[in-house]
């Protein structure tokens, strides 16, 4: 974004820029009134027109800042809320107050703008929560406007890296209401709301629509449209119901010129299902807490996260539409277009699968460039959740290129492995040879990972996983990035061209213009990814102690899952004495009923320390943490506690009745033997040849086989693939083993590697090289194995097969090697290595 200070021309004025709203939004009302019929509400808010002689100059010409606070406030807010596209359109001197934009006195905006901002809790100020409720957002998502607007004010606000305090405060008193939940069986919303979604939405909410839009409420998949509509219903305010206010109080494609009806049709159906719902309520026997939601939560601070040298960042948190904004509040902004195989997850992500992929443009992806080349260093930090290990390409997760083989910075998954791919001085124009983690590792897993990856003229590359160094060391030397390209594309998900897609989920990118250092990345990695509450669950008529909790940190994990975590007992009251309440048996309820999963703090005892209570994180009950799923959505479950004890309160249970034995079946035979897993191939063609299975000549073949070899001891699953690999395997032992002088004049003491076979193979040489492996390799007295003098017999038919270039007198010198390594082979690649 342009700021007053760095104009040369005046190009775009306020009235203008007003001009211009107003014509876009008397379209919008034209648009409106179409699909709602001529009598349908349309709430405008009018915004003043400033006359023109109060055009915002070019450049400020008021007083300086008088201090260093104030300076910061124009750096980090004033420059870019006071252009002629955002809050300078209005809020200026002698035009609409309050004039925190006026350009006259940078000084008098500070003092306006102090008087707006709430520096104990940012999230609260009047600036943010202004445009948190749509006032004029400058960008299609009021999500992204309150994220950018809040990275601004705290980047004002803050003066060091050091996690904001956390202040609980106590939620509303809230019993444990009566609730109607959600069925596992999708019935009454096959019979009662899917036909309505199916019939008016599958043009566009369904998964298979030329152009697919999230949620799949409309999908001809009952489950798939029931799973989608759960968190858009409200079972005990149909009326409430997203699905309802979209058409009613949002003109969201009604079908009909009378949204309102349409809005009450789905109501109305709603309702039908409703009624159908029996209510649940709370076991009177039970012990429960007070009850409390995520919107009743506090939200716990995000400080701790270092990122003084952001220059881009995507946190995901619009969950809808195709853009995903870069929030870093540093101009351009890279905001990257969706397109292809995504879908929004709960929690703040994007899932990319098939061809999808989030591309920003080349003039704004020059951000980079610009930001990076003059630093010669950057760090690239993502929470990245890989939707298998099986990827290759390498699967582009983050990529700045013009192409699948030229780039400036690439992360990217193989397998196991992740890539770190860097273009400068040392290095050819794809960034290769790619920094890698190794294939025996197995650092990428897919689950939920923080990963960081450095790099810096004078370091080179480095890589961290979940707050770690992985400790691989940079073939390379780090070089300047003077190769680097300032028309390139930056993108996740997939390359430039489409190509080299990659199946996962990325929580949240950032980009920095300065390495992080590893106390840095582990306090990033600490301080997690997405929002968290600290709920607070009332004990207080429990325990006969006033402002008494049960605290937990919660979040939501994904769009099926919430994780509480860490619970702990705190009292708000400084003065109380909690100390000595014994508490047992903690069991986590949602909607009126305890969940049936994920209760880990059912096992629970502990007494409070209650010299720790008034903490502000009070006495922590637990370091564990659970998953709870998800019910009507965040912002309609109601989360409550049970406690078996909890000082002289006791829940009466009734014991469930013993599980139904089920009746035997027959199940077919199974096989008497079996295989050996990849690991135990390894192990024994490490022993019976003698090579050890750390040597550089075997551990390369067995990392690059390792996942061809059986993983599973069950006969039935192996493979033809499987047994290429064993004989792959085999074929490195025993040519380490025979190409090793010493071990092999160990293993076949009276074989002569210097035996002229074109003078043909006799049997005492046969027997010379055939004895040492029978020996080595086979056990005679087990009725198990094979028969020494069968197989020998084998090998020498096989010897005989390999000495046939003595008929022309053209064996080469090395025969009799090949030959005594291909015996070994068939032997260590055959059953009697593999099965067991």
């Amino acid at each position: 974004m342009m700021t007053l200070s760095n104009y040369s021309h005046t190009q775009y004025s306020p009235l203008s820029s007003m001009f211009l709203r107003l014509v876009i939004l008397a379209f919008a009302i034209s648009i409106l009134a179409a699909c709602g019929g001529s009598d349908a509400p349309v709430a405008v808010e009018e915004t003043p027109i400033p006359p023109p002689e109060t055009e915002a100059p070019v450049n400020y010409t008021g007083p300086p800042p008088a201090t260093e606070d104030v300076q910061n406030f124009k750096l980090n807010v004033w420059d870019n809320l006071a252009t002629s596209d955002n809050c300078g359109a209005c809020h200026i001197q002698d035009q609409q107050s309050p004039s925190f934009a006026r350009f006259d006195d940078i000084n008098e905006a500070y003092r306006i703008t102090n008087t707006l901002v709430n520096k104990s809790s940012p999230k609260d100020s009047e600036l943010i929560t202004k445009v948190a409720g749509g006032h004029n957002c400058w960008l299609s998502s009021v999500q992204a406007c309150t994220d950018i607007m809040e990275t601004w004010i705290g980047a004002w606000l803050t003066t060091d890296e050091s996690a904001n305090e956390i202040v609980l405060e106590a939620p509303p008193e809230v019993d444990v209401g009566e609730n109607k939940n959600f069925p596992a069986d999708p019935a009454l919303f096959a019979e009662y709301v899917h036909p309505a979604l199916e019939l008016y939405c599958s043009e566009c909410h369904q998964s298979s629509a030329s152009v697919p839009i999230s949620p799949y409420i409309g999908s001809n998949d009952i489950t798939e449209a029931y799973l989608a509509s759960i968190s858009k219903i409200n079972l005990d305010a149909p009326s409430e119901s997203r699905l309802v206010a979209r058409l009613r109080d949002e003109f969201h494609n009604c079908w009909t010129e009378d949204c309102a009806a349409d809005g009450l049709t789905v109501q109305n159906s709603i309702e039908q299902m409703a009624d159908e719902i029996e209510v649940t309520a709370l076991d009177a026997n039970l012990v429960a807490s007070k009850a409390t939601s995520l919107v009743d939560g506090i939200l716990a601070s995000s400080g701790g996260r270092f990122e003084s040298n952001a220059i881009a960042k995507w946190e995901f948190k619009a969950g809808a539409g195709n853009i995903a904004f870069d929030t870093s509040g540093l101009s351009p902004a890279i905001d990257l277009t969706i397109s292809g195989g995504y879908q929004w997850v709960g929690g703040n992500g994007v899932r990319f699968f098939d061809d999808g992929k989030a591309q920003g443009t080349t003039a704004t992806s020059k951000k980079l460039y610009d930001l990076i080349s003059g630093t010669g260093e950057f760090s690239i930090e993502a929470w990245v959740q890989p939707g298998n290990v099986t990827q290759e390409g390498p699967a582009r997760i983050i990529s700045y290129s013009g192409g699948d083989d030229t780039r400036n910075f690439m992360l990217g998954q193989t397998l196991y492995n992740y890539d770190f791919l860097v273009r400068h001085d040392n290095t050819d124009a794809n960034g290769e040879p790619s920094l890698s983690t190794a294939n025996a590792d197995e650092v990428l897993q897919a689950a939920l990972q923080h990963v960081v990856v450095n790099y810096d003229g004078a370091g080179g590359r480095r890589i961290f996983v979940n707050g770690q160094d992985t400790g691989y060391e940079d073939s390379v030397e780090g070089a300047l990035l003077s190769e680097w390209d300032d028309s390139f594309a930056f993108v996740l998900g997939s390359e430039v061209s489409g190509r080299f897609n990659f199946d996962g989920i990325l929580r949240m990118v950032t980009i920095h213009n300065r390495v992080l250092t590893p106390e840095q990345i582990a306090g990033n990695f600490d301080a997690g990814v997405g929002e968290k509450y600290y709920l607070l669950f009332g004990i207080s008529e429990l325990v006969n102690v006033e402002q008494a909790y049960v605290g937990f940190e919660v979040s939501q994990f994904d769009s099926y899952t919430y994780l509480f975590s860490t619970p702990f007992v705190v009292s708000l009251d400084p003065n109380a004495d909690m100390d000595g309440i014994d508490i047992q048996g903690m069991r986590i309820g949602v909607n009126g009923r305890e969940e049936r999963t994920g209760q880990v703090f059912a096992t629970l005892d502990t007494v409070v320390d209650g010299s720790q209570t008034a903490q502000t994180l009070g006495y922590q009950v637990s370091r564990q943490g659970t998953i709870i799923p998800v019910q009507k959505g965040p912002d309609l479950d109601q989360f409550f506690l049970t406690f078996d004890e909890i000082a002289s309160a006791t829940s009466i249970r009734t014991a469930s009745p013993p599980p139904t034995v089920a009746e035997p079946i027959d199940i077919e035979a199974q096989a008497e033997i079996g295989v050996r897993d990849f690991a135990e191939i390894n192990a024994s063609m490490a022993t019976l040849t003698g090579i050890a299975s750390n040597r550089d000549e075997v551990l390369g073949t067995f990392n690059t086989l390792r996942q061809q070899l059986p993983s599973v001891t069950n006969m039935d699953s192996y493979l033809t693939s499987n047994q290429m690999a064993v004989t792959q395997l085999a074929i490195r032992y025993c040519d380490t083993l025979v190409e090793d002088t010493s071990l092999r004049n160990e293993y076949f003491p009276n074989v002569d590697f210097a035996y002229d076979v074109n003078s043909g193979i006799d049997d005492q040489f046969k027997q010379q090289l055939i004895d040492p492996l029978t020996e080595s390799m086979l056990t005679n007295n087990d009725p198990s194995q094979p028969n020494a003098v069968d197989v020998g017999q084998e090998i020498s038919n096989l010897i005989d097969k390999l000495a046939v270039c003595s008929n022309n007198n053209s064996c080469s010198a090395d025969t009799t090697e090949t030959i005594a390594k291909a015996s070994c082979a068939a032997i260590l690649g055959s059953a009697v290595v593999v099965l067991q």
